[in-house]
């Protein structure tokens, strides 16, 4: 295992959890010290690496024993931290009413218990090697549990050339209309 100046102990919690334990646990670590990250949620390897990288830190990389995900992460500058938050967004109850694509990004576990019908599910952390599935003309929705996920994830395809992307708000933790479960 890689050695770590502080352990961050964020097992049993979902996203946006991780992420808001380690934004502040690493407030307490020097530039260039590393903050090791034990989790759960699967999805916290792809969230952590994403926020990681769009606030300056670097992600080293993620070790898995058992169900527990040991995540590395060096602090980078000692600069104010300012978190770029995608700028555009739509609500919950207008996508209902728009045409394009719905993409969800939690993880497949996620989706399969619940999802709107119709979305697409590409996973946090497979959306980068699977861009090519995905309409750049088309207006895409990218949606996850908190709305956290799908930030990163809207910025992710914004960087990559994607002009009709948006960030839905709050998350499918407060959709209320009908859901789709596979089994």
């Amino acid at each position: 295992m890689i050695q770590a100046n502080m352990q961050l102990d964020a097992k049993g919690l979902a996203c946006p959890m991780p992420i808001v334990k380690t934004k502040k646990a690493i407030t307490d670590l020097e530039e260039g010290q590393v903050l090791e990250v034990q989790a759960t949620d699967k999805g916290s390897k792809a969230d952590l690496a994403a926020w990681a990288s769009s606030v300056g830190h670097q992600y080293l990389g993620t070790v898995e024993e058992g169900d527990v995900l040991y995540h590395y992460i060096r602090k980078g500058s000692n600069e104010p931290e300012v978190e770029k938050t995608f700028e555009h967004t739509v609500s919950l109850h207008e996508i209902e009413s728009r045409n394009g694509l719905i993409l969800d990004v939690r993880e497949a576990a996620e989706y399969v218990f619940g999802h709107i019908e119709g979305a697409k599910s590409i996973p946090m952390g497979e959306l980068e090697t699977r861009l090519g599935e995905l309409d750049k003309e088309q207006e895409i929705y990218v949606i996850c549990r908190t709305g956290k996920r799908s930030d990163l994830a809207a910025q992710l395809l914004a960087n990559n050339d994607f002009t009709k992307v948006y960030n839905v708000l709050p998350g499918m933790n407060e959709w209320n209309g009908k859901i789709t479960k596979d089994t």
